[in-house]
């Protein structure tokens, strides 16, 4: 690109070097952030959060619990098509809930994924009839698929 100088010559924007703007007190140099090397500290977290995530169902009771966050976020949601079914819809409460608690177990009680996975599977069946149709089919989706992923995980036997 060329750029006309104040004293009238053309002057190309690759010859001139860039412009940084000079540090003062209140603002530090610039620097990239590509060039500033992880910490040891940094790489010990993401190796501590790497190890526990692989060491239980992560997947699984995320999307179990993302499906109960949905599925309650549609409950609460102030539009016209909302269905309520029993006494002041407890019901519709209580199977997002259920399946945020047996999300959440599954990641802390991972030994017992079984019994939470299956119970997360039914809470979802269950919200089809008790939820807006499942959080309008959103969160049944993936409260099931969250809850399959959880009844098929299995601990690997060989630390990585």
């Amino acid at each position: 690109m060329t750029v006309l100088n104040a004293d009238g010559s053309d002057e190309t924007t690759a010859d001139r070097p860039p412009v940084t703007p000079a540090p003062t007190a209140d603002r530090p140099p610039v620097t990239p952030a590509s060039t500033a090397a992880p910490t040891a500290a940094t790489g010990r977290a993401r190796h501590g959060w790497r190890t526990w995530r692989r060491s239980r169902p992560f997947w699984g009771g995320l999307l179990l619990t993302a499906a109960g966050v949905e599925i309650l976020g549609s409950v609460r949601a102030p539009l016209p098509v909302v269905l309520h079914v029993g006494p002041l819809g407890l019901a519709a409460y209580l199977a997002p809930t259920v399946m945020v608690v047996c999300g959440l177990l599954v990641w802390f009680n991972p030994r017992q994924r079984m019994f939470y996975s299956i119970v997360g599977v039914l809470m979802a069946l269950a919200s089809w009839l008790t939820s807006n149709l499942g959080g309008f089919f959103v969160g049944l989706l993936l409260g099931m698929i969250g809850g399959s992923l959880a009844f098929a995980w299995t601990p690997s036997r060989h630390p990585r």
